[in-house]
């Protein structure tokens, strides 16, 4: 039975990942980023162990974990939280730069090297949930592509870096997602949202699946899930 460490498991394609992989018997540690949520998580799926720490404040991970428990054993790391906020240049302030490199890119950084040493035993694998703004930036998206362009990076680094070790590294790169981001996304933009247009978060979550699961004489790197409508 593996164990898999979920950030964004609360709802859109974290809540689809955690309820597969509780469904299906396998040891849940879900991140909160605080004690409210936790519960919500702790009662949305029993049996799974929560550790809360907030992403907004990476700096902050290390004490939130001095005071509990970590689990022992890891099998697979999945990065599925993020946050997002549009604008042009000209118009971002810092505390909108911060906000998504710290949640988006800086925050799973600080996590994986967390859970490194687990990783390590068990020959695991790390998943990062990035975003077709990963690959190609567009206009009012700078922070939120910037942060995610350095995601990619930090995948590509890890991967080579802990190869040697066994890890698996995989990047999934999702279109339009049905979900509360994209919901706050069209508002930003100032669009009507018809989550029908977009992907269900079901079939990102079975892309995941897909690559975690993938037996060991294998490794899916980079993924990109797109719209089929």
């Amino acid at each position: 039975m593996a164990t898999h460490v979920i950030t964004g498991a609360g709802s859109g394609i974290g809540a689809a990942v955690a309820a597969r992989l509780h469904a299906r018997g396998d040891d849940l540690v879900l991140l909160a980023r605080n004690a409210g949520r936790a519960k919500e998580l702790a009662d949305r799926y029993p049996g799974a162990q929560t550790l809360v720490g907030d992403l907004a404040e990476p700096d902050r991970l290390s004490w939130a974990f001095s005071h509990q428990s970590l689990p022992d054993r890891v099998d697979t790391l999945l990065h599925i939280a993020g946050v997002v906020d549009l604008g042009p240049v000209g118009d971002l302030t810092t505390k909108i730069w911060r906000s998504q490199l710290e949640v988006n890119l800086i925050a799973p950084a600080e996590l994986t090297r967390h859970f490194l040493p687990q990783l390590r035993v068990t020959q695991g694998h790390v998943l990062f949930v990035n975003s077709g703004a990963g690959l190609n930036a567009h206009a009012n998206w700078s922070a939120y592509a910037a942060s995610k362009h350095g995601l990619k990076a930090l995948a590509d680094s890890l991967r080579h870096e802990e190869k040697p070790n066994g890890l698996r590294v995989t990047t999934v790169y999702p279109g339009r997602t049905t979900s509360p981001m994209q919901a706050k996304v069209h508002q930003q933009e100032g669009s009507a949202y018809d989550p029908a247009r977009w992907i269900d978060p079901e079939s990102v979550a079975t892309a995941i699946i897909t690559a975690i699961d993938l037996p060991r004489d294998a490794e899916i790197t980079d993924l990109s899930v797109r719209p089929g409508r």
